[in-house]
């Protein structure tokens, strides 16, 4: 497919005939608004059909349309891909579209699932050891076919080259936080603003209190911050990273955290990163290297160190009894 102009980034959204329509839109109009916004192309933004043989225009979930191109027609590399899904994503078979998948994931691309989307990911086994989430309505289902999963009940998952959604208007959330680490926070909201999306909630919501009531504070870079650690656990970022999308400095957000939250954007950031970790080590069998290295630590010995400071006992001890598969 020719590329007209040169943008940023090129993002390719793979539909599954009968794709949820507001998810997809909730997840597109995004990337609209911040090149309108932005008075250049952002975002390229490519749309093709899950599946050899579709028509140039395909149905969603309420029969309206989208033109889109078949997959093999895909020309080049992509910065992220999005499946977008409804129906029975869980029963969706497609060895080209798997292959597509896995051939992006190899070359860098991020891979993203968005409603149903996520089961086309687990099905195309793209999704060992990462942290996901899908609509409720396929839970279940997905968790029978591949039980290893770390699935979360969220609304959206960032774990280092993959991002889930649970569909809905939560791709709204899941956009404000790309668009909020591509190009600053300020500018993610002017974008939520467009859509009077005044109410961004984190990844973990609704199942949770909002992060103001979590954590006993409205300092804004404070919970700006926290909302970008929560979407980099695989991967924490460098406090001078963290500051500049917020935009503060390095020092001022430092001491934001010490008079909200009592210690530094650091330590915070290792407690969340380590909570995650007992979570994981909770909830799922994975061996204790591979929950160290979801939770950003260089390795087991690394990890055993900062998990004894902090709960005062080895990881091993808070090991349940070894989780059942159905």
């Amino acid at each position: 497919m020719p590329e007209p102009n040169p943008v940023d980034r090129r993002i390719a959204f793979v539909l599954v005939e009968g794709f949820a329509l507001m998810s997809f839109a909730a997840v597109t109009e995004p990337l609209r608004a911040a090149n309108l916004l932005a008075g250049k192309r952002l975002y390229g933004s490519f749309f093709f059909a899950a599946g050899a043989g579709t028509s140039k225009i395909l149905n969603s979930s309420s029969a309206a349309s989208v033109a889109v191109a078949e997959l093999g027609e895909a020309g080049g590399d992509f910065d992220l891909a999005f499946v977008v899904a409804g129906g029975d994503p869980v029963g969706f078979r497609d060895d080209r579209v798997f292959q597509w998948l896995r051939r992006q994931a190899r070359h860098g691309c991020v891979l993203g699932g968005v409603s149903g989307g996520p089961a086309v990911l687990a099905n195309a086994g793209v999704m060992q050891n990462r942290r996901m989430t899908l609509h409720w309505e396929h839970a279940a289902a997905l968790e029978e076919r591949h039980p290893g999963l770390l699935l979360e009940r969220t609304l959206y998952v960032v774990d280092r080259d993959r991002m889930t959604c649970a569909g809905g208007t939560a791709p709204l959330d899941m956009m404000h936080a790309l668009i909020a680490e591509h190009h600053g926070t300020d500018f993610a909201r002017r974008v939520s603003d467009w859509f009077m999306h005044t109410d961004v909630r984190p990844a973990g919501g609704p199942q949770r209190a909002g992060l103001a009531q979590r954590y006993g504070t409205n300092r804004h870079a404070v919970l700006a911050a926290i909302e970008i650690m929560e979407n980099h656990i695989a991967d924490p970022l460098p406090l001078s990273d963290l500051a500049q999308l917020v935009g503060v400095s390095a020092r001022h957000l430092n001491r934001q955290f010490g008079a909200g939250l009592g210690r530094s954007a650091g330590a915070f950031y290792r407690d969340l990163r380590l909570d995650k970790s007992r979570e994981l080590l909770r909830q799922t069998d994975l061996p204790v290297l591979e929950i160290a290295i979801a939770t950003g630590f260089s390795g087991a010995a690394h990890f055993a160190t900062a998990y004894g400071r902090r709960f005062g006992e080895a990881p091993s001890r808070h090991r349940l009894e070894p989780v059942r598969r159905n």
